[in-house]
């Protein structure tokens, strides 16, 4: 019911949407590189329920820029939300591509309880004959929804605690190829975190339930990485086809800042198959990650749950030191509409969401994954904007998810 009726929703206010434009001089982005800016504007309803932050509803309005080519280069999205716990937030999100090897995108929000959020990403390859690749993630945030549930897959519903994650850092790579698709990268993260009182007054304090777990009091990481990629994805933002492999290795010490030492071990595949002229197109991924060492804060151990991994859970539902995880998901473009001069693909994506944490490989036990069922709707503007809905079931019950961009 709630699936349709946003969707009824969505459609409605597409209607009322309209097109301008606009001198060069009266958008506030970049000069372009045409006589008029053509600028559609979208309003839009926010409706969302996950398990961490309960009920949040609003509105939004995207206007969207387009450059010479008649392709969408620039999104500014307003909205104004109502959540029970953080109150009335205000966001603005922007994004600018001014071409296929540079990218920037920024978040500004507030709420008028606990809730904050600044960020800004940085993506260019335009250096050095266009080999070397740059991003960089600026932010510093305040989640009063963050949860904690004990460690193990095992950790138990009715041991739930709330607090506030208050985060501030960056990181920092840079990839340069090595051979045919494949890059050597080398990274560098700073993550201050801080934790306070949550927003969800009816669940108890992580202090209170859980006051000696490394990190409970707030922690500094600070660490560096080594990566190779292997990459044959055609679009960075929006693959169709091709596979993706990436192994990592990221070191933290106290010597360079940090409160522990520990180690982190990562190795990632996606692969992306298209279908009937890529009417279908068959995704998958398969992850896992280590942690090893003494003392290794909570938030920076192997973590599952949230929009992006287990759909069917809140954000960080799972901590341990180990994790595998395995998404399918089948994207199926239902049709393609024109609507004020914008091309839109409108997809719809099953998905099965399957994986679990535990200390190492070693112990792994077949009862400690998780088998999250759902299904996903994406309106998609190519070259870089996806709007989607992901409705996942977990045995806690169904989670759903509002947001911007292909979970992976």
């Amino acid at each position: 019911m709630f699936f349709r009726l946003y969707i009824f929703l969505m459609l409605a206010l597409l209607l009322a949407g309209c097109t301008t434009y606009l001198a060069p001089g009266q958008v506030p982005v970049p000069p372009l590189e045409t006589q008029r800016v053509k600028v559609v504007t979208i309003p839009l309803p926010v409706i969302a329920s996950s398990p961490n932050e309960g009920i949040t509803y609003g509105g939004l309005t995207a206007f969207l820029l387009h450059n010479e080519k008649d392709e969408v280069c620039s999104l500014l999205a307003p909205q104004v939300n109502q959540n029970d716990n953080f109150g009335i937030s205000s966001t603005l999100y922007g994004a600018y591509y001014p071409t296929a090897d540079r990218s920037f995108e920024f978040n500004l929000s507030k709420s008028t309880k606990v809730n904050e959020d600044y960020e800004l990403k940085v993506r260019d390859q335009s250096l050095m004959n266009r080999e070397l690749e740059l991003n960089l993630f600026l932010y510093t945030f305040s989640d009063g929804s963050a949860r904690f549930y004990g460690f193990q897959s095992w950790s138990r519903k009715d041991k739930e605690t709330n607090y506030a994650d208050e985060e501030t850092g960056f990181t920092l790579t840079a990839g340069y190829p090595v051979l045919d698709h494949t890059q050597f990268q080398v990274g560098e993260r700073y993550r201050d975190v801080g934790i306070g009182e949550g927003a969800v007054r009816k669940v108890p304090f992580i202090r209170d339930r859980f006051p000696n777990i490394p990190g409970v009091n707030g922690f500094t990481a600070h660490a560096q990485s080594l990566s190779l990629i292997y990459n044959t994805l055609d679009s960075p933002t929006m693959p169709t086809t091709g596979i993706r492999a990436k192994v990592a290795f990221e070191n933290s010490a106290t010597i360079f800042g940090s409160s522990a030492n520990y180690r982190h071990y990562d190795g990632e595949v996606k692969g992306y198959l298209p279908l009937v002229d890529g009417r279908y197109i068959s995704v998958a991924r398969l992850a896992y990650s280590q942690t090893l060492g003494e003392h290794v804060p909570f938030l920076e151990r192997s973590v599952l749950g949230g929009e992006n991994t287990l759909r069917g859970y809140g954000r960080n539902r799972f901590i341990d030191s180990s994790y595998m995880l395995l998404n399918l998901e089948e994207r199926i473009r239902l049709f393609r509409w024109e609507i004020f001069g914008v091309t839109a693909d409108w997809e719809l994506a099953p998905f099965v969401d399957f994986g679990g944490v535990m200390k190492s490989m070693v112990e792994v036990n077949p009862n400690a994954f998780e088998f999250n069922p759902g299904v996903g709707f994406r309106a998609v503007i190519r070259p870089n904007i996806v709007g989607r809905i992901d409705v996942g079931v977990g045995s806690e019950g169904p989670a759903v998810f509002v947001g911007l961009g292909y979970p992976f």
